[in-house]
């Protein structure tokens, strides 16, 4: 498993959050929320380190519905692995007035390469919300419904960006003009983005 990092220095004017989020993976739907993966603080001349791994994970909230601003927090974290076939799926079921996951049964030809949640007919609309994580921390979540199959094909896409943020709220990502794409390329696996006095990040 390959682990990253990333160090960013503040030498702007200002106390910022430096967020990290990921590109929204292949879901077949608009209704994906970007969650605030990562968020350290920063003053001036300081300098904060990003560390992760690609370990992958379900995660459900009881935060529903989703939209800018609100706070998925998980309440149930559990290991995921789009390549491992016993850890590919999951059913989130609802009963005396809580959530909770279920393993499913291994099934290579219907969930190679993704992750997979099931929800089960007991699900309330949009009372929850559910997703995946990565390096145990949310990524993206959706309103829970009942009766709905959630397929993640995971292609993960890095990007950081500085404001007023807490970790595992929801995004606005089109807003986020001013986000920086982080690509590691080869061997590469540790770099160093830098917000100047102009405000704007760039890669050192």
């Amino acid at each position: 498993m390959t682990a990253y990092s990333l160090m960013v220095e503040n030498n702007s004017s200002n106390r910022v959050d430096f967020c990290m989020f990921q590109t929204p993976p292949d879901l077949g739907r608009v209704d994906v929320n970007t969650l605030a993966w990562f968020v350290e603080p920063a003053y001036p001349t300081t300098t904060v380190n990003f560390q992760w791994d690609t370990s992958y994970s379900f995660v459900w909230s009881d935060a529903g519905p989703l939209s800018p601003g609100v706070r998925f927090t998980a309440s149930q974290v559990w290991d995921a692995d789009p390549m491992d076939s016993q850890l590919q799926a999951v059913r989130l079921f609802y009963g005396d007035g809580a959530y909770t996951f279920g393993r499913l049964a291994p099934s290579a030809a219907r969930y190679a390469g993704s992750l997979y949640v099931e929800q089960g007919d007991d699900v309330p609309l949009r009372g929850g919300s559910v997703g995946i994580g990565m390096s145990g921390s949310g990524t993206f979540a959706v309103d829970s419904q009942p009766n709905q199959h959630l397929v993640f094909e995971p292609h993960p896409e890095y990007w950081l960006v500085a404001g007023s943020f807490e970790r595992g709220q929801v995004l606005d990502v089109a807003q986020m003009s001013t986000a920086l794409k982080i690509e590691y390329f080869g061997a590469r696996t540790s770099m160093t983005v830098s917000l100047g006095m102009d405000n704007t990040l760039a890669i050192v």
